[in-house]
């Protein structure tokens, strides 16, 4: 009986175990993306500065501001080359730079979804939680929300201010 309770104690112990082991992995991964979505968010932000002359079309006019994708969609069609010895518009290095994000979004992030807008209101209380849609104030800054479908408990997003 006694090697029966010590069999049993030690099952129970390697299945708790286990239990970690795969919440780890889950987190880790949810880190994971965590980190590459502040860094293609980073990019883009990098993407808008070097580009001055997109940067500060009026909202309407400028492919930053009007960003928007959704992996669900598929993947994106390929953009026109901006590079090497080709000379580019800034509209056309804009569309190459937001074709990157889209092929990015695509291929690292599980149904990942991308909004760029203003809103002055990223983070709602009630829900405590940001907020997916934006209010368009138009003295509000830019906000970069990156989105994907998480593992587990539900979708995770991330919402970084630029």
């Amino acid at each position: 009986v006694e090697v029966l309770v010590a069999l049993f104690v030690l099952a129970v112990g390697i299945v708790g175990a286990g239990a970690v082991q795969i919440t780890a992995e889950r987190t880790r991964q949810q880190a994971s993306l965590r980190s590459e979505a502040a860094q293609l968010a980073n990019a883009l932000a990098a993407r808008m500065r070097v580009n001055p002359a997109i940067a500060t079309l009026p909202d309407g006019a400028n492919p930053y501001l009007s960003f928007q994708y959704d992996a669900a969609d598929g993947l994106p069609a390929a953009a026109a080359l901006c590079f090497g010895g080709s000379s580019c518009t800034p509209e056309a290095l804009a569309q190459f730079g937001l074709h990157a994000l889209r092929q990015a979004l695509s291929t690292q992030f599980p149904r990942g979804r991308m909004l760029v807008c203003r809103d002055g209101s990223p983070w709602d209380p009630a829900a405590n939680a940001y907020r997916w849609d934006c209010d368009g104030a138009p003295d509000a800054l830019p906000v970069v929300k990156l989105g994907w479908q998480g593992s587990g408990d539900g979708p995770g997003y991330v919402t970084v201010l630029q």
